[in-house]
């Protein structure tokens, strides 16, 4: 396939996924086997182009962020309390990630990890969505500290490809008594310093590569996938948090059920 085209169609996966439940990460490797392309060879670009989406969330949510920083310039408990909050639930992915990053490079290798995970992660969504109890509507700045950390704690468990990384927070979010809205919206905001370290870490362990330009993918295809990641997943975050908030979850739990066991199907047969 050619490579701005891979390029396109890996950043409107990478848009459409990040911030649904569902796993931008396993759906990424799994395109692997759809579109034929060799998987190491992307894997900088499929880190990279995950900033496009991050700068979806700091676009959507610009008025946030300068009530936050101006907020913090002036000492104000509130911004304090917020950043304090994306903070120490972003603590237990660095620790955990650092320490396990050959692990993690291995799963990501696999892709019946990932469809067992799609299923498991589509079963937990039902289940919590059954059982979880939300409580009334908030902000993430009001939220306590325990919760914080117990939704970075759940962050974590994103590392298995597959699981998804908003998929754990916000389900994780709502199993802690906080409503589908903030949960979202949490989960959004805590995916700003979590990808941006994911990606500098990735740039810099490849950055004699990318810098000399002898990578198989170069900065061109990293600009338009970049590009397409951004503006799709723009148009995501919007019709997600609305989606949400009035239908709650269960579609993406039977979505991930069904793509996870037709995986498991194909890979065996193969």
């Amino acid at each position: 396939m050619d490579q701005t085209l891979t390029a396109i169609l890996l950043g409107v996966v990478e848009g459409l996924t990040e911030f649904i439940p569902v796993s931008s990460t396993g759906h990424l490797i799994l395109a692997t086997e759809i579109f034929g392309y060799d998987a190491d060879t992307w894997k900088v670009f499929n880190v990279v182009i995950q900033l496009g989406a991050i700068l979806a969330v700091v676009v959507q949510y610009w008025r946030t962020f300068w009530a936050v920083g101006t907020g913090l310039l002036r000492l104000e408990a509130t911004s304090i309390a917020f950043l304090r909050n994306i903070l120490v639930a972003f603590l237990p992915s660095v620790v955990i990630g650092l320490a396990l990053k050959k692990q993690i490079d291995v799963l990501l290798g696999s892709s019946m990890v990932v469809a067992w995970a799609l299923i498991a992660g589509g079963i937990a969504i039902l289940a919590i969505e059954r059982m979880a109890k939300p409580g009334p509507a908030t902000s993430v700045a009001e939220l306590p500290m325990r919760q914080a950390f117990g939704v970075g704690l759940m962050q974590c468990l994103a590392m298995v490809p597959g699981v998804s990384r908003s998929g754990a927070t916000i389900m994780g979010a709502l199993a802690m008594g906080i409503e589908r809205r903030t949960a979202a919206e949490f989960s959004f905001f805590l995916a700003v310093p979590t990808m941006l370290g994911a990606s500098a870490l990735e740039i810099l362990d490849n950055r004699e590569a990318l810098m000399a330009g002898t990578g198989a993918v170069g900065w061109s295809e990293i600009a338009i996938g970049f590009v397409v990641s951004f503006v799709v997943a723009l148009a995501v975050i919007k019709a997600f948090v609305a989606y949400v908030a009035r239908s709650g979850f269960a579609p993406f739990a039977w979505y991930r059920i069904a793509a996870g066991a037709l995986t498991v199907f194909l890979l065996s047969r193969g």
